[in-house]
């Protein structure tokens, strides 16, 4: 069975001409590319950004500001793969087996490590708003790199089958071994997404409670229960459709009992569409990240201005240096370049 996608979500390539997926793979070759390059753009902007405000002005041994930096090497991880798929899905995989298994382990290690960070954050998030005296808001040093190691470890563990089990087939297909592997890795995201939505919704149901209980002045109360609505939001929309039509995916890999129809292929020619476009929107989630969990926050606001002032200033300072030095040069009768 050879395939047309990367490895997390293959569609079954039928050689039958009943059902000719040529229209599928042709829009996502047009589509993907353009939006895969949008977000590696922003996510690349965004993540980096949130690196150097942590290492400039943040105490990177809290608790707090090493899950968040973290989830920005997590998400530049995840979005390291983005232009290879993207290639993939115009020319097929051209760069050998070894960059496959490569690129497959290293995407889903951001992947996964993720998936994991934001389930660290929004439980830590939840402890801070239901037992703020409690000394896990406050941990530092230790803490911080046993959580790190932890989630690093757990996800290398879970995406070592991307590095394994993935081969170059027909060498153009960068894909799992066999179509067992395929699954597996379907379920994995799907238990991951599963206890993502649980943890979401205990934790923001009692956070949402304990806000509105709270004498709290109106402004703040209001602002906070907007981010956790949108959090809330952003993670299903992104993430629900995704982890449904890969699920319904899963079973063209099992065997089929009955010949490929009409119907059936044109069933699968809708989740094939279904998968190009909830893929995108899962997939943003990397540039989303440091919106909805870093730069909301007033602190961050705080430090972004002050090193946007910090970048005038020192334009200013070179820009006046520049004039003098050229004055100087006009002066002595001597040609003097910067």
């Amino acid at each position: 069975m050879a395939t047309t996608d990367f490895t997390d979500t293959t569609i079954p390539d039928y050689e039958d001409e009943i059902c000719n997926k040529t229209s599928v793979i042709e829009f996502g070759a047009i589509f993907t590319p353009v939006f895969f390059s949008i977000v590696v753009i922003l996510s690349l902007f965004g993540n980096i950004l949130v690196i150097v405000i942590l290492v400039k002005f943040e105490n990177l041994r809290s608790l707090t500001n090493t899950l968040i930096l973290n989830l920005a090497v997590s998400d530049l991880f995840f979005t390291a793969g983005l232009p290879f798929w993207a290639s993939y899905h115009m020319y097929g995989w051209t760069l050998g087996e070894a960059a496959c298994k490569t690129v497959s382990f290293i995407f889903y290690t951001g992947f996964y490590s993720s998936g994991f960070l934001l389930i660290l954050m929004t439980g830590h998030r939840y402890v801070a708003v239901m037992s703020p005296l409690s000394d896990i808001v406050s941990s530092t040093g230790l803490s911080s790199v046993i959580a790190s190691v932890v989630v690093w470890a757990l996800s290398i563990v879970v995406a070592s089958p991307a590095f394994v089990f993935t081969s170059l087939l027909e060498e153009t297909y960068c894909t799992y071994v066999s179509s067992y592997w395929t699954v597996w890795g379907i379920y994995q995201q799907n238990v991951l997404f599963v206890i993502s939505s649980v943890v979401f919704v205990l934790c923001y149901s009692q956070i949402i409670c304990r806000l509105l209980l709270r004498p709290t002045t109106q402004r703040r109360r209001s602002k906070t229960l907007k981010l956790i609505f949108s959090l809330i939001v952003v993670f299903f929309v992104g993430w629900g459709p995704y982890n449904i039509v890969i699920f319904m995916q899963s079973f063209d890999y099992y065997p089929q009992k009955s010949s490929y129809s009409a119907a059936k292929c044109e069933f699968s020619k809708s989740l094939d569409y279904a998968l190009y476009v909830s893929r995108l929107l899962a997939f943003s989630h990397c540039c989303l990240n440091p919106v909805f969990y870093v730069f909301v926050g007033v602190k961050f606001k705080n430090h972004l201005k002050k090193m946007l002032k910090s970048w005038g200033r020192s334009k200013r300072h070179i820009s006046n240096r520049q004039s003098r030095l050229t004055i100087t040069s006009q002066t002595s009768g001597e040609e003097f370049s910067m």
